[in-house]
């Protein structure tokens, strides 16, 4: 991979040759698509690679869900043999379905410094999505929102926590310059143990402590950590809670056996099982809450290559991560309301504290999410990263 040229010399060395959008047809188009990141991010220290494994999997209908129930175009903008950004054009069938909304969406939006080429994606995108009949576009949306969507505002100076985005500044002038508006706000909090006194847990705030001890009593819940020796049968209480608890979430679809499986897939090898709990009453469960390790801490350093000696660098790097994501908690409905998130946030606060952590983000919590975001400020936690959507209506 190329990474001597940075995106501003290389900007302007194709800054005068003619624009053209293509749509990808191809095997060598769609590798040319998913290697342009390298282009844009060349000497960006905080950049994170993605896996490029993990990255073909994604844009495989054979492999990845998603296809069964979406339509995907991708679109490259080039100006003579160079390119210069990307874009993928989405109707998402199930969204649609759920939530009885002509809307489409763009994502995987990656940019030079050229205005015109991202004025021409954004308006291809558009165009596509027009024809079959939608008259809202979203975005910037990876496929699904839990899956790196949402414009960074903010902190460029950071890496990316595992599975959210980055990306430059100048995205967001290109994005409202061509007429999109908000449509809602993401949040990244922080909670660093050097906030809290070195972070044993009674350095918790005294409401919180007082919460999760009546929460213990009066939810009727019990709380485990996740058997990976019975991986498939928790992956099936998973999907019973995901559906429930996060029906009325902002944007919500829901995840069907194949989609919880393929996701499940890529996480498996990087759960950290002292960090995912389950709730149950009576045996049946009623909440989840996943947290992971940040191996966006290794994957920085290895190129978005596993061979030949990614691997290793990943094996030896791995018991340095020192933050940790709380990636997933859902409650179902009618054991809302009685504590069990705080309980979820101690002993995953309690577990982190053991294993050396020293921070974790908690990410990505819907601004309209006030319950929640009560009682991680409560915690202590502060907005870190702020991520948007963005929406513009169709003419």
């Amino acid at each position: 991979m190329e990474k001597t040229m940075t995106h501003e010399t290389a900007a302007a060395s194709i800054g005068h040759a003619p624009l053209v959008i293509e749509p990808v047809a191809s095997a060598r188009a769609k590798s040319r698509f998913i290697m342009f990141p390298w282009q844009v991010y060349a000497g960006n220290p905080a950049w994170v690679p993605p896996l490029l494994s993990e990255r073909k999997r994604t844009f495989d209908p054979a492999v990845n869900p998603f296809f069964k129930h979406a339509e995907v175009q991708l679109f490259v903008a080039r100006r003579g043999s160079q390119d210069a950004g990307t874009i993928a054009a989405i109707v998402n069938h199930a969204y649609t379905s759920v939530q009885h909304e002509d809307v489409g969406f763009f994502g995987f939006f990656e940019v030079r410094r050229d205005a015109e080429a991202a004025a021409a994606l954004l308006a291809a995108a558009e165009d596509w999505l027009r024809a079959r009949g939608l008259r809202t576009v979203r975005g910037p949306i990876n496929f699904a929102t839990d899956n790196e969507s949402g414009l960074l505002l903010d902190a460029f100076d950071q890496p990316p926590i595992l599975m959210t985005a980055y990306n430059p500044p100048y995205y967001r002038e290109y994005i409202e310059g061509a007429g999109y508006s908000k449509a809602m706000d993401w949040y990244a909090y922080m909670l660093d143990r050097a906030h809290l006194g070195g972070g044993a847990t009674d350095a918790l705030p005294p409401k919180l402590l007082r919460t999760v001890e009546i929460a213990r009593r009066r939810s009727g819940a019990t709380f485990r950590k996740v058997r990976m020796n019975e991986f498939a049968a928790e992956l099936g209480r998973v999907r019973t809670i995901y559906n429930r608890a996060w029906e009325r979430n902002y944007s919500f679809v829901p995840m069907d056996d194949d989609e919880i499986d393929y996701m499940a897939a890529g996480l498996k090898s990087i759960i950290d099982p002292d960090l995912v709990f389950i709730a149950e009453v009576h045996g049946e469960p009623v909440g989840v809450s996943i947290s992971l390790p940040d191996y966006n801490q290794v994957l920085q350093h290895i190129n978005g290559r596993l061979l030949p000696f990614g691997w290793l660098r990943v094996l030896r790097e791995r018991s340095h991560i020192d933050t940790a994501r709380v990636f997933a908690m859902g409650i179902v409905p009618e054991y809302r309301q009685r504590g069990i998130d705080a309980v979820f946030y101690f002993e995953t606060f309690k577990e982190g504290v053991r294993k050396g952590y020293q921070r974790a983000e908690l990410s990505l919590i819907v601004e309209n999410n006030l319950p929640m975001r009560r009682v991680i400020e409560g915690l202590g936690a502060w907005i870190n990263k702020t991520y948007r959507i963005y929406e513009k209506r169709l003419p």
